[in-house]
């Protein structure tokens, strides 16, 4: 395993949500590590970022860990679960919460109501 895998492996098992991303949970670098990022910040979400613009090595090396050719990329408890397209429709459809709930991670489900009210 690469230095950039094994960052990879201790970041995702040391934390419950992780969000790779193109810049910060604070100041997103583009729209879709923006949406994904606004989706986890409105709902309360506790999550770990990691900027992958930040070091190349990491841009690439998440692309090939999860064996998925963009970022963002979101991992719950260790698992991958996928990019902006695929969390937008869990948001939608209320997997997302119920993944997380499964999980034992925190979240406010009323924002996550607001959310799916706001795009049903």
């Amino acid at each position: 395993m690469t230095d950039t895998a094994t960052q990879i492996k201790d970041t995702i098992t040391s934390n419950d949500v992780v969000l790779f991303m193109k810049g910060t949970k604070s100041m997103p670098q583009c729209g879709f590590s923006s949406r994904v990022a606004g989706v986890l910040n409105y709902m309360d979400v506790e999550f770990a970022d990691v900027n992958v613009l930040a070091d190349e090595a990491m841009r690439q090396g998440i692309k090939d860990f999860s064996d998925w050719p963009t970022v963002p990329q979101l991992y719950v408890k260790g698992e991958f679960v996928g990019g902006c397209d695929i969390i937008t429709e869990m948001m939608l459809s209320g997997e997302l919460d119920t993944l997380l709930a499964e999980n034992g991670v925190k979240f406010d489900q009323d924002a996550a109501d607001k959310i799916r009210e706001a795009n049903g």
